[in-house]
């Protein structure tokens, strides 16, 4: 078969020029992501650890993408200093006083940085400008905070079926109340009795005042509380003329 009819430089140049236009496509795309075609600002901010933050990364500010993690680099023992691109246009959104925290997309999905929004009257972050940062909650003190939650409950449901169990039985004063009908009985002529006594310390008290030895006694009683009233009522009237 010959190499060079003009069938087969047809295909050759259609095959070309499609792997030409995936070629410049993938280019555009990835460039679109990169922010390569937009005009960007530089922000860093410095970050004790940064949980497996990556280049690349997206950064987002309101809930949307507005830039990538560029570069990322330790500057010490104890700062890891992060470099972020973000777009152009969003500069003037975007506080001095804003803060860099490290988050994930979704309980499993890529690292992210999120830039929190600054004060209202703040100033405009500048190019190159270094931001506050809030340091990430790792996912393993996460795991393990709910772990110690789990048997914690797990303990205190133990307890409670084992109180519960011991009701059930009639042990302690509960399950006895609950369970032996003597006692519960009992208590009910308890209360009873409080009542009638209660009645009873009511009446001996209405006859006393009745009583002529002591009728004296509750009528002073009474015309004092009366004239303490009148006191009080009077410094309140005095107390308003001042």
């Amino acid at each position: 078969m010959d190499n060079h009819t003009p069938k087969f430089k047809t295909r050759l140049g259609i095959f070309i020029a499609g792997g030409m236009a995936i070629f410049i496509i993938a280019i555009f795309i990835i460039g679109k992501q990169q922010n390569l075609f937009n005009p960007v600002f530089e922000v860093t901010a410095n970050f004790y650890n940064v949980s497996g933050l990556q280049v690349g990364n997206n950064i987002r500010f309101s809930g949307i993408n507005v830039g990538i993690v560029d570069n990322i680099y330790i500057v010490n023992d104890s700062t890891v200093q992060v470099e972020m691109l973000i777009r152009k246009n969003i500069q003037e959104f975007i506080k001095n006083d804003s803060e860099a925290a490290i988050g994930s997309e979704g309980i499993i999905g890529d690292r992210l940085i999120i830039i929190t929004q600054g004060s209202f009257d703040a100033p405009v972050i500048k190019d190159g400008q270094q931001i506050s940062s809030v340091e990430p909650v790792e996912t393993d003190a996460i795991i393990a905070g709910m772990n110690i939650s789990v048997i914690n409950a797990a303990i205190i449901t133990s307890e409670l079926a084992e109180i519960m169990i011991k009701i059930n039985s009639g042990n302690g004063t509960i399950g006895r109340l609950l369970q032996d009908s003597t006692i519960a009985e009992n208590l009910n002529m308890t209360i009873l009795n409080l009542r009638k006594s209660s009645k009873g310390l009511d009446e001996n008290m209405n006859a006393a005042k009745e009583n002529f030895l002591l009728k004296g006694y509750f009528n002073r009683k009474e015309k004092a509380a009366e004239k303490e009233k009148k006191d009080n009522e009077q410094k309140v009237i005095d107390e308003k003329k001042k």
